[in-house]
């Protein structure tokens, strides 16, 4: 499989731990590559980040206009109506980044998948059905868009998930988020929620809890 271009940023040299985090709509990968130094990581871990560009195709809710997107957007409401053919093609092109770190000697257990809104959806879909024990799943100001759908992995039954979410996002309203997590619980997950008096971002309080959370799993 051919991957998609991507930055990737090390902490450390010969990182033992990765993070594979996707952006939202009409971003790309640079959009949080910029946290990595925020995060302010102890010299102790040696963690490679990796930030996917996803592919420009039309998003019908912007009048078919061509922008980065995991998949297209058919309704302002938008967990309503959702592209599953192209979000799963998206989390085939994110599994191929699992499998390249496997290949570059990182234990599974030691990578984890996040995500921003649309880039959230891929990655509950990435993490929740990949057949390996991955180390954690980050999803922020988003949705669980293909819980109907969703082929659960037994390997990640306990995988750790933190959902963050803006109480004011005007974009994907905080109830998604809130939605999402009871899903989770029912489904038998342990989920860490919080939220933050924010909109459709990252602010720095998020940016220091994410910090603590990846301390705590790869420490």
């Amino acid at each position: 499989m051919t991957l998609l271009p991507a930055i990737e940023y090390e902490t450390q040299t010969n990182p033992d731990a990765s993070v594979i985090w996707m952006h939202g709509l009409g971003a790309d990968g640079n959009d949080f590559a910029p946290i990595v130094p925020e995060l302010r990581l102890p010299d102790s871990l040696a963690i490679r980040f990796i930030f996917p560009h996803a592919p420009s195709i039309p998003v019908t809710v912007n009048g078919g206009f061509v922008m980065p997107a995991w998949y297209d957007i058919l309704e302002m409401e938008i967990d309503r109506k959702v592209d599953r053919v192209q979000l799963m093609k998206s989390a085939e092109k994110i599994d191929g980044f699992i499998d390249r770190e496997l290949s570059r000697n990182i234990q599974s257990k030691r990578i984890i998948i996040a995500g921003f809104s649309q880039g959230g959806a891929v990655a509950y879909q990435v993490a929740l059905s990949k057949k390996v024990q991955l180390g954690g799943l980050l999803a922020m100001s988003t949705y669980f868009a293909t819980v109907d759908s969703i082929k659960l992995s037994e390997e990640n039954k306990a995988i750790p998930i933190k959902i963050q979410h803006g109480i004011h996002d005007p974009v994907v309203p905080e109830s998604l988020g809130q939605k999402a997590t009871t899903q989770l619980v029912k489904l038998g997950y342990s989920v860490n929620y919080q939220n933050y008096p924010m909109e459709h971002a990252v602010c720095p309080q998020q940016i220091a809890d994410i910090s603590h959370w990846l301390r705590e799993i790869l420490s």
